[in-house]
């Protein structure tokens, strides 16, 4: 598999990763004591300044080269290898099912199988939700390890993009807690995750949890995806789902930065493409390729300015549907209970309050 080419220098904006992931990813080869210069030069990647940050792409290949050379889709972190097609089988046990409630179910029993290490579960409490990624094994001595750390960030972003593509949309999480301490690499959890994260260590000897909380209302999203599209999606998989759903996307930043600047107006995708000089059809392709739509990014902006605004200030709700571009109130409203599980009044209160 040849190293893929640099973007073009005209790019302006490109999705990076911080070294503290690629560090992660390589924990695996010391314990089997292989060396990991011949893939980082094949990558193009180079681990000797700290500080520098890798192109999505190239981590993804990295990703993808590691899972071959080990026969390992865990990266050697585990005490059974996933053998490389795992995540195939996953996704094929998946396409199926009638909802992502149920294609979770059947990763949780998927994994239990090949993943003994880590337990996965989901618990429903009335309007939200909870992903659980538990060890059943202590995986590392050191609650920071860089492979365990590793392993819970792999594993929930597998599990989350998984499902972003299953339902044909992105699905925030509210909340994310990591059972180990901050890392240096924290600040691109909000790019990958959530911009609410937390961190609460296991004590010595003990096994963590992490606890990934959402509204419960996407559990009853139907799977939007066929055969077709997973063999697509599949192209270039596992190490692909790295590039999809995140927030540092070229033209996601794009669309978004012009929707953000344009309110209360609201610009529609023609308005768009008449400000970026590009047809419909290809900011259409180019998002679809980045794991966005235009409908996702514009309910994602107004999500994150609404939560804010409610949280951060006294403005009234009637005042904040309005600058967000809602002509009418009770359509807020509406976009507000599917995004919370609960009315802008009740999610300030709770705010309010600690709760």
């Amino acid at each position: 598999m040849p190293p893929r080419a640099s973007r073009s220098p005209t790019d302006t904006t490109q999705a990076t990763v911080a070294m503290g992931f690629v560090n992660g990813m390589l924990a695996g080869l010391a314990r089997h004591g292989i060396a990991a210069g011949p893939l980082l030069s094949a990558t193009g990647i180079d681990i000797a300044d700290a500080a520098r940050r890798i192109p999505v792409d190239r981590y993804a290949d990295l990703y993808n080269r590691i899972n071959h050379r080990l026969d390992d889709e865990g990266f050697g972190l585990f005490s059974q290898p996933l053998r490389v097609g795992s995540f195939e089988f996953l996704c094929r046990g998946c396409i199926s099912a009638p909802t992502l409630a149920e294609a979770l179910s059947r990763s949780a029993r998927f994994l239990r199988i090949v993943l003994p290490d880590l337990a996965v579960a989901v618990r429903r409490h009335q309007a939200h939700a909870e992903l659980l990624i538990a060890e059943s094994r202590r995986l590392a001595d050191d609650t920071d390890d860089a492979g365990r750390v590793f392993a819970f960030e792999w594993l929930l972003r597998m599990l989350h993009g998984l499902s972003c593509w299953l339902a044909g949309r992105g699905l925030a999480l509210d909340s994310v807690i990591f059972p180990y301490r901050r890392p240096p690499h924290a600040a691109d959890y909000a790019l990958i995750f959530t911009e609410n994260c937390r961190f609460a260590p296991t004590l010595p000897g003990g096994v963590g949890t992490l606890v990934a909380s959402f509204n419960a209302n996407l559990l009853d999203l139907p799977i939007r995806r066929d055969e077709a599209a997973l063999a697509n999606f599949l192209d270039g998989a596992p190490g692909k789902i790295t590039t999809l759903y995140r927030r540092d996307r070229e033209m996601v930043i794009r669309v978004r930065n012009l929707l953000r600047a344009a309110l209360p107006a609201v610009l529609s995708l023609d308005d768009i493409g008449d400000r970026l000089h590009l047809s419909p059809r290809t900011i259409h392709r180019r998002l679809d390729e980045e794991g966005s739509s235009f409908r996702a990014i514009k309910d994602a902006l107004r999500r994150d300015l609404a939560l804010a605004r409610l949280t951060k200030t006294r403005d009234p709700v009637n005042q904040v549907a309005a600058d967000l571009g809602y002509a009418d109130t009770s359509a807020f409203y509406r976009a507000f209970v599917e995004w919370t599980g609960t009315a802008p009044i009740h999610y300030r209160r709770r705010s309010a309050s600690g709760g």
